[in-house]
């Protein structure tokens, strides 16, 4: 009969082979022997957060942490879990605690930047990330989340973030070059070509809200669409895209190397990387390069960094001619309007009658992520507040030190906490609805709003922008010229304060945009799939040619 610890042996040995059930049973039967056994608790928590079941994993965690209060990796494993449950200042605590107990956690270092990102603190998350790199500097997804950040932190240069993420590819992607294969695929210009799309986003997350329409769009006479679906628990989403692809394939049990073989064996022509340096992305994949052309788009308009993606897709409004090449590795390749292509997957709820007209005061908001929020957006946000007397301001922000955060920083511009309504997070639907209350969108900088700003958008909701230094922060730039509303487009923050303020005082218009806006988008390259469709199968034909030269 096996120990107690040959038992746990057997039992994280069927965990870290993906046999989970074999493994809880297992700990089942130790902890029925040994109830106080906190090895065992802690593995269930685990395997309770690997398939998502957040609250179970804090439960069985902190079990394990009462009972073995000195063990640093169960301390990081429960702020993660935490994480998971959006519990950010507990999720904190639990990963300085490891931090106490081993200061040379390279993952705790990593998991408290990410907490810290997500509380709005860019700047110290950049320098968790960098000590982690120290500690363990072969780590590519810790390096993928520095890249991420640098995108979010107040001052930092095109140039320095593309500089940062060339030192990504030296370190990861440049020692896998020599395992890159030539490639057999025929040359034709004019074959019908095998597109492929790798994701773990098929699944009810914003990414959807482009990819439905682009995959119903697509000319099946021209082009065949193979999915690469990295989705550890599928939903309707997920069925709903594999319904509009050619050829589905599920890799989330598959290693970098096996998915790289799996997309060569299939003879893709063009590879694009839907996820680039975000959570969960596949990176190593590309640097493989299992097709002969290489993309990257969607994620966001940015840089991979790596010299084994070819292109990158941007828009004339992102990236205006060549000025800005040399913020990317890739060669930059300009849709003909537009970098995305809008599908809300939802017609309710119905745009609603202006709110200022009941209220008697304007109400501005901001759904956007929190990771988002630095000190110079609310002292923008401030000035508008002074200068559109009563107005009121609603934020998407956890309860908490988010929201202390924002009453703080507020308050020293001396505005009252009264005028501050804070909304936590909700379904697609409610969410949406929560754009009924809110009359003109604020957008936050260096890093402006994406998809949400297409949501509010969609919801009646205009939203005024400041034209940020990079590529990220130009977003808004291109979505409201695609609207043709550049009135609502700022060069500076005075601009910006005189743009909402003049757009707050005039009820008429404001009631007249929330009423046309939605038509507005749908009649607009935004909403137009087939126009898109076109627009970036051009694109992938010029590619192609390119190569086959």
């Amino acid at each position: 009969m096996p120990t107690v610890s040959e038992a746990l042996a057997n039992a994280v040995a069927h965990q870290q082979a993906g046999k989970l059930q074999q493994a809880e049973q297992i700990c089942r039967q130790v902890l029925a022997v040994v109830p106080r056994n906190a090895p065992a608790w802690h593995l269930l928590g685990v395997m309770a957060y690997q398939v998502g079941n957040y609250v179970a994993a804090v439960e069985r965690i902190w079990r394990s942490v009462e009972l073995a209060p000195e063990v640093a990796g169960a301390h990081s494993n429960l702020g993660l879990a935490l994480h998971g449950l959006r519990k950010l200042d507990e999720a904190l605590a639990s990963f300085r605690r490891a931090l106490e107990l081993k200061q040379c956690s390279a993952e705790a270092h990593n998991n408290l930047g990410n907490v810290l990102k997500d509380l709005g603190r860019a700047g110290e998350a950049i320098g968790c990330y960098r000590r982690s790199l120290e500690i363990e500097p072969g780590n590519a997804r810790t390096h993928s989340n520095l890249l991420t950040t640098l995108y979010l932190c107040p001052g930092c240069t095109a140039a320095e973030i593309v500089e940062e993420h060339r030192r990504w590819d030296a370190i990861h992607a440049r020692p896998l070059r020599e395992l890159i294969q030539p490639h057999g695929n025929e040359r034709s210009a004019e074959r019908r070509l095998r597109i492929g799309y790798l994701s773990p986003d098929f699944r009810e997350h914003c990414q959807a809200f482009f990819t439905v329409p682009l995959f119903a769009a697509h000319d099946r006479e021209q082009f065949e669409i193979y999915c690469y679906a990295d989705v550890g628990r599928p939903d309707g989403i997920t069925n709903r895209l594999r319904e509009g692809a050619d050829l589905w394939r599920d890799v989330a049990a598959l290693n970098d190397e096996q998915v790289a073989e799996v997309i060569r064996a299939d003879g893709v022509d063009i590879l694009v990387d839907l996820t680039m340096h975000m959570e969960q992305s596949r990176p190593l994949v590309f640097a493989r390069k299992p097709a002969p052309v290489q993309v990257c788009w969607l994620a966001y308009p940015g840089t991979t960094g790596m010299n084994a993606i070819d292109y990158r897709l941007t828009d004339p409004h992102l990236d205006p001619l060549e000025e800005r090449d040399g913020d990317y590795v890739e060669r930059s390749m300009r849709l003909p309007e537009t970098f995305w292509c809008y599908d809300p997957l939802a017609s309710q709820p119905e745009v609603n009658r202006l709110p200022a007209l009941a209220n008697g005061y304007i109400t501005f908001g901001s759904f956007n992520n929190f990771a988002k929020m630095n000190e110079g957006v609310l002292r923008l946000w401030a000035g508008v507040l002074k200068t559109v007397e009563g107005s009121r301001l609603m934020l998407l922000a956890e309860a908490g030190s988010q929201r202390d955060w924002v009453l703080s920083e507020l308050a020293r511009e001396e505005i009252a906490a009264e005028r501050v309504t804070f909304v936590g997070r909700q379904p697609l639907a409610k969410y949406l609805a929560m754009y009924q209350q809110i009359d003109i969108g604020l957008d936050t900088l260096p890093y402006c709003g994406h998809t949400t700003s297409l949501d509010a958008l969609w919801m009646g909701v205009p939203v005024v922008t400041l034209v940020g230094e990079t590529v990220v922060g130009r977003a808004g730039l291109s979505q409201l010229t695609n609207i043709g509303l550049t009135e609502l487009i700022a060069s500076d923050g005075e601009q910006y304060v005189r743009a909402v303020a003049g757009l707050a005082a005039d009820l008429e218009r404001l009631s007249g945009l929330r009423q046309s806006l939605r038509q507005r988008m749908r009649s607009s390259p935004l909403m137009d799939a087939p126009r898109f469709a076109r627009g970036i199968e051009a694109a992938y034909r010029r590619m192609w040619e390119l190569w086959s030269a």
